[in-house]
């Protein structure tokens, strides 16, 4: 088998060609933000956005940066143009249930202006109609009226006493009330004299004084319906004198809204109760203020204004409303309250809107996490969702949990499109957990981190670029530091047929070398400038790096880079520290011994590696069984470990690595400590890819480059792996230099003759392998250890494994 040939400097850094854009500098780019590569997510909310049908409303999911608030916010501003502006939004008055304040929705612009004329109409009142009712016309009406019962009511009493006189009794007014006394020459009887008279006599003027009280008894119980007759009086007359001050400031009023029923519905119910409560207007004036009680407190103003919640008299097409704040009230509204004497009041003043409110007719986008970390927002939502309207309430009405009496607006109806932004697992979990969330978010708008790296992709990503500069006002980029970090990008994904859609990311960068431009006293920013940046960036972050680089160096940690050993390979990892990741060299070493076919995986027994490792090692006994004992016991017993770890290991990127180990032990062959290697294999020995692969090579290249380059250094990666290859500058120089060398492998033969310059052997039509390959090596070393498994067996008086398995 011939070794494979390493990669030449070309295969490992794909670079972006300046000369292919047609720009000097970013400033000649006159086209605004392009967005790049999210086709799906792009088709899904115009999809979305376009479907009038309930439920369709929108979940971004994606990580954090990709651009999701600002495509949204993109696509939904473009739909919300061309839709009309919705309804205005306010309450006013119930006057017959003052709980159950009215919602009245009016054209753009309407609501204020009615919330304005109702403020002057107000103003007129308070100064007319307590004019009018002090005027002399009113009080000499008021005066006639009272004088007319005043005058009815005497009659009817000088009539009895006029009655009372000619039967010979007189009517007196005593303390006791009004009594009837008899008289005798003009004179009151007294009660000697009525005493002295016959008792026949006596009957007679009791029972004449008794018919005259019934006769007084039956004028007084006329009084209460008098009473009343007046007050309706005075009614009519307050109701004339109202209609007659204020009737022709509502009928101006109606003639302005004659085309909108809901105001002159609400004038008629103003006007009627106007004319009821006139009595507050013409209450005592303070002699000090001259103000009535009823008006110093702005009570009628309250009682008669116009509460506006969303007013669109400077909006243009629908409404696209961001709420970063959504707890419940923020999103339903709520009902405020103030304090009086020591006691909480409300009206219908003092509604306030939620956004839900301001969006309606429109868009809401919202972030989902915030969303449900807010105490009953997220069941004040889908309750809002579910029943298609605005229900103000707090949460502890809504939950039943409050049983105060307080204002139940009328709700408002509702027509909007939520967009929910969250990550991949938030969406997955509510799909999973809640029955409603399916039903309310149809639309899932899944936006991708990453793009194909193609010559259209490169050109509108430096459109995006360009865009990026041009909100954040930063000086013109190059074409070269615009090619530059297309370069990164593509080393951020790890790929360099893909490009990084984490526009936040991206612009982070190109801030920063707008900052190292004019560290440099430059008006525009080259790519010396992105190299500053993105070394500035690493700088920053790459303190425990250093560190476990330098306890290599020191020889605290152990790992050769020269020479050779059995059993003992060069293992490659990636460690993520935040946001920032690098590759770290590790010494992989096995054993092996007389056992019963198993290879003990020495971090799994303490329980220091993941479930994915675990795996990776019990292929390797698969891997070792299947190919070199399929018709014998494999009688071994192999133990793995990574040397000096202290922390949990997990992936399988080590499995071939280990496996190198195992047949580096097994064969008794050395293997080259100056190569690393890192691969996972499955149980046909093909070596497969792995993530990290750039800071694997570059973490094991900064090692030896410490040490000095001898040109004998290098890493076996898996041949897959190779369209991911983004490696920094100075590894693809000492490449093509000589001084380091990158392989690509597929297979486990061709990684072990890398590493050992033994031919790995192949089988031949017996399937035996050459004796002193590799291959036939670890075949012999294994029949060996099978054969003095069965002589041991026998010795011990035991049946031997192959008379167990019954062959």
């Amino acid at each position: 088998m011939s070794v494979p040939a390493e990669l030449t400097a070309d295969a490992l850094y794909r670079r972006s060609d300046p000369k292919a854009f047609d720009f000097k500098t970013t400033a000649d780019i006159e086209d605004d933000l392009e967005i790049v590569g999210q086709p799906r997510a792009v088709e899904s909310v115009r999809f979305a956005v376009g479907m009038t049908h309930e439920g369709y409303n929108i979940f971004a999911l994606g990580p954090p940066g990709t651009g999701r608030q600002f495509i949204i916010e993109h696509f939904l501003n473009e739909e919300a143009a061309n839709r009309p502006v919705p309804s205005d939004l306010c309450y006013v008055s119930n006057f017959k249930e003052p709980n159950k304040p009215k919602l009245l929705q009016l054209p753009k612009g309407i609501a204020n202006e009615l919330k304005n004329d109702m403020s002057e109409l107000v103003e007129e009142i308070l100064t007319m109609l307590p004019a009018a009712f002090e005027s002399e016309e009113y009080q000499a009406r008021l005066h006639s009226t009272q004088q007319d019962f005043k005058e009815q009511h005497e009659h009817k009493l000088e009539g009895l006493q006029e009655d009372a006189k000619a039967k010979g009794y007189s009517m007196l007014q005593t303390p006791a009330g009004v009594v009837f006394a008899p008289l005798k020459d003009g004179e009151v009887v007294s009660q000697e004299a009525f005493q002295e008279l016959a008792a026949e006599e006596q009957d007679r003027l009791e029972k004449e004084v008794e018919d005259l009280q019934q006769a007084l008894q039956a004028i007084l119980r006329r009084v209460p319906r008098m009473e009343r007759e007046l007050r309706g009086r005075l009614r009519e007359l307050q109701k004339e004198i109202t209609e007659f001050s204020v009737g022709h400031l509502i009928d101006e009023l109606r003639e302005k809204y004659a085309a909108l029923p809901p105001i002159l519905s609400h004038l008629d119910a103003v006007q009627d109760d106007l004319i009821h409560h006139a009595r507050d207007f013409i209450q005592p004036r303070d002699p000090q203020t001259g103000v009535a009680p009823s008006q110093d407190g702005t009570m009628v103003v309250r009682r008669y204004g116009v509460n506006v919640l969303v007013d669109h008299t400077d909006t243009e097409g629908a409404p696209v409303v961001y709420e970063d704040h959504p707890v419940h009230e923020n999103l339903v509204g709520r009902i405020e309250h103030e304090s009086q004497m020591g006691t909480l009041v409300t009206d219908f003043n003092l509604i306030k809107p939620g956004a839900i409110h301001r969006a309606n007719g429109g868009f809401l986008i919202m972030d989902a996490r915030r969303v449900l970390m807010q105490p009953y927002a997220w069941e004040g939502l889908k309750r809002t969702l579910k029943s298609r309207q605005i229900r103000i309430e707090s949460p502890g009405q809504a939950l039943g949990m409050v049983s105060t009496v307080s204002l139940e607006p009328e709700p408002a109806p509702l027509d909007i499109k939520v967009v929910l932004i969250g990550d991949r697992t938030l969406y997955y979990l509510l799909c999973q957990h809640d029955p409603d969330f399916g039903g309310l978010f149809k639309v899932a708008a899944d936006f991708d981190d990453r793009l194909d790296r193609s010559e259209e992709n490169e050109n509108l990503y430096a459109r995006l670029i360009a865009g990026l500069i041009r909100k954040d006002a930063l000086r013109p980029f190059e074409s070269g530091a615009v090619a530059r970090a297309i370069e990164h990008s593509a080393r951020l994904v790890g790929d360099s047929e893909r490009l990084s859609g984490h526009i936040g990311t991206l612009g982070d960068l190109l801030r920063e070398c707008d900052y190292w431009a004019k560290i440099s006293g430059k008006d525009t920013v080259s790519d010396v400038e992105v190299d500053k940046a993105i070394d500035a960036q690493v700088r920053r972050v790459d303190r425990i790096r250093e560190r476990l680089q330098e306890e290599v160096l020191r020889e605290t940690v152990s790992i050769d880079t020269a020479g050779t050993h059995v059993g003992q390979v060069n293992g490659l990892a990636v460690l993520q520290m935040g946001d920032f990741a690098f590759g770290k060299a590790s010494r992989i070493t096995a054993r092996i011994r007389l056992g019963k076919g198993e290879v003990l995986d020495i971090e799994r027994e303490v329980e220091l590696s993941g479930p994915i490792h675990s795996k990776g090692v019990l292929i390797l006994s698969g891997y070792l069984g299947a190919r070199y004992a399929a018709e014998r016991p494999l009688s071994l017993s192999a133990t793995l470990v990574f040397e000096q770890s202290y922390s949990g290991v997990d992936g399988d990127s080590a499995s071939s690595t280990e496996l190198y180990a195992l047949l580096s032990a097994i064969s008794g062959v050395e293997i080259k400590q100056s190569l690393a290697v890192t691969g996972s294999v499955n149980q046909y020995g093909q070596v497969q890819a792995i993530g990290g692969a750039n800071h694997k090579i570059e973490g094991f290249f900064d090692l030896c480059q410490a040490r000095g380059l001898t040109g004998d250094q290098g890493v076996l990666i898996p041949r897959s792996n190779v369209k991911h290859l983004m490696l920094r500058r100075d590894v693809v120089e000492a490449v093509a230099a000589g001084q380091f060398h990158i392989y690509p492998v597929e297979t486990i033969d061709e990684g072990i003759e890398l590493l050992t310059e033994v031919e790995a052997g192949t089988a031949d039509e017996a399937g035996k392998f050459s004796p002193e390959s590799i291959n036939g090596r670890v075949e012999r070393r294994l029949k060996e250890l099978s054969e003095v498994q069965i002589a041991f067996n026998k010795s011990q008086g035991e049946p031997d494994s192959q008379t167990k398995d019954g062959r």
